[in-house]
């Protein structure tokens, strides 16, 4: 029952649910949806280079323990697709972290906020528990999205220079 609680909330770290999330956002709200938006692609387009040029030789769990440590059994889960490389940060850590904290500094519920914070730590822990990151790659993961949607929040949201896009995207009202 876990395995596969986190083989499907490790999708709430996927790029496609962060789209569909942030454009939901958008058409109630214009400025918060930019918000979003602009956390996820910025911090995602982050991860993506550090992954992909810098750290592109680091290997995910799997791979290491096993091809290089040949005595330990691990505990693959059906339908989870298994990859090599590119482990380090996290992209879905990234992606979890810097949606769910938009939505967690736009709310004012706070059961809300922790519902958020508590969603996103689950994601970022799924990509440990199917052994694809390493601890140190879903901290620096959610590390990178938390900053960039603390930045973003600064600059969209803080400062209050796009009040006039603190509106839905439709207005249906009839004036």
């Amino acid at each position: 029952m876990i395995d596969s609680f986190f083989k499907y909330v490790t999708h709430l770290g996927d790029g496609i649910f962060a789209v569909i999330i942030g454009l939901i956002v958008l058409f109630k709200n214009i400025r918060n949806g930019l918000f979003l938006l602009a956390s996820y692609i910025v911090s995602g387009l982050t991860t993506s280079f550090l992954k992909n040029f810098i750290y592109d030789h680091v290997n995910r769990p799997h791979f290491v323990f096993g091809y290089f440590i040949q005595n330990i059994k691990l505990n693959y889960i059906e339908g989870v697709e298994m990859v090599g490389q590119n482990s380090f940060p996290s992209g879905h850590s990234t992606t979890a972290f810097a949606v769910f904290t938009c939505l967690a500094l736009i709310t004012n519920n706070m059961i809300m906020k922790i519902i958020f914070l508590t969603l996103a730590l689950l994601t970022a822990f799924s990509r440990t528990y199917l052994s694809q990151h390493w601890l140190v790659d879903i901290t620096i993961g959610s590390l990178i999205g938390t900053l960039f949607a603390f930045i973003f929040y600064y600059i969209i949201i803080y400062q209050n220079r796009f009040n006039n896009l603190n509106k839905p995207l439709f207005n249906y009202k009839n004036n």
